[in-house]
């Protein structure tokens, strides 16, 4: 997408309409999950467009245009959980085979998937953030501290919490988070 960027390097209309066709289902599940809401999320997706759209001259193809867009879309979803729910941000008390999907691992993604979902609804606010941010988003801790406004100290007490309920929800997941077995 970003060779296909022509002239000033700005995006085009057409650019966003390629990114919005092939991406906007991804962006609208990864603020799903973080609103866990489905207007907040059509929101945060709406929101994002629009602020990639008017700057996008600040868009520098470093990263491909809807890796960008991704971007806004999460910070996007952020800031609506932070006016929806005031505080929620404080720090936590301590407390080589064929790979083409067969249709059996496809519906075990689906049920693992749907599995995850009902399972992120225990997690408190903050540490299902974390999750999404740092697991499925593949975000680094110190950008999820930066982003949250809190220290790292703070997101890893909040992915081992949340960790830990996810284990005690999905009793059945045999795999791993990155690989990490334990």
């Amino acid at each position: 997408m970003v060779a296909a960027l022509k002239g000033n390097g700005l995006p085009s209309e057409a650019d966003f309409h390629e990114a919005i066709s092939t991406r906007g289902d991804c962006w609208y599940s990864a603020c799903l999950k973080i609103t866990r809401h489905p207007d907040l999320a059509e929101d945060a997706v709406q929101d994002a467009l629009l602020n990639a759209w008017r700057k996008r001259e600040q868009f520098t193809g470093a990263a491909r245009l809807d890796t960008w867009i991704h971007r806004i879309a999460i910070n996007a979803a952020l800031q609506l959980v932070r006016r929806q729910k005031p505080g929620v941000f404080e720090p936590l008390e301590s407390d080589v085979a064929d790979h083409r999907p067969t249709p059996e691992t496809i519906q075990s993604d689906y049920e693992l998937e749907g599995d995850l979902s009902i399972a992120l609804g225990y997690l408190s606010d903050v540490e299902r953030i974390c999750f999404v941010l740092k697991h499925l988003e593949q975000w680094r801790l110190r950008e999820i501290a930066d982003e949250l406004g809190t220290n790292i100290g703070t997101i890893k007490q909040a992915l081992f919490r949340g960790v830990r309920k996810l284990r005690t929800h999905m009793p059945g997941l045999t795999a791993t988070v990155n690989g990490d077995t334990s």
